[in-house]
């Protein structure tokens, strides 16, 4: 599974063959047929286990969480501490999701988004309500480009690059809740 998500990744779901995985993974492509009926099968395993963890971890924040401006806090690190064990998941995500999305087999992956980003959204229109934050944004379009800028860090983010996923997770705190200007 790991080799295809590599690939999936690389050269996208669609172009990816059975036969390049198996060939990746150095068997034959009917070995691949004991294990999974397809290579829709393989991309299910991968986003499903993806969405799993993704949302018993926000739904854990949300849980802990004291108010809207922490919880958005553990929201953000949460995202970004997918982006290095989940990196091919999220990039098929980016690059692949109008194609998966339409397949009655990934119905799943819009159920989840919807559900990720109610939870999102709530918190900022409670964080609002609450004044810890602007009343002039918009709490969906907000969201989304909290969404967007994260997952799309995953086609820079490098392990054991200068920043590990816990201080880029921190960084972007600073900027998001204190703005790049001065006081």
């Amino acid at each position: 599974m790991r080799l295809a998500a590599e690939l999936f990744a690389e050269k996208g779901f669609q172009a990816t063959t059975v036969r390049n995985i198996a060939d990746e993974a150095g068997i034959q492509s009917g070995s691949l047929y004991h294990h999974f009926d397809s290579k829709e099968s393989i991309a299910d395993e991968i986003l499903s286990s993806f969405f799993s963890e993704i949302m018993s971890a926000y739904k854990a924040v949300l849980d802990e969480s004291e108010n809207p401006r922490d919880t958005i806090a553990g929201l953000v690190r949460v995202a970004f501490g997918t982006l290095e064990p989940h990196r091919a998941a999220v990039t098929v995500m980016q690059n692949d999701w109008n194609y998966l999305k339409g397949m009655d087999r990934f119905a799943y992956l819009t159920k989840s988004e919807d559900e990720v980003e109610k939870m999102w959204v709530d918190t900022l229109r409670t964080g609002q309500e609450e004044g810890l934050f602007r009343a002039d944004l918009d709490p969906k379009l907000t969201y989304r480009m909290i969404r967007d800028t994260i997952w799309v860090a995953v086609r820079w983010f490098r392990p054991g690059g200068r920043l590990n996923a816990e201080g880029l997770a921190e960084h972007y705190l600073k900027v998001m809740f204190d703005g790049i200007n001065l006081h």
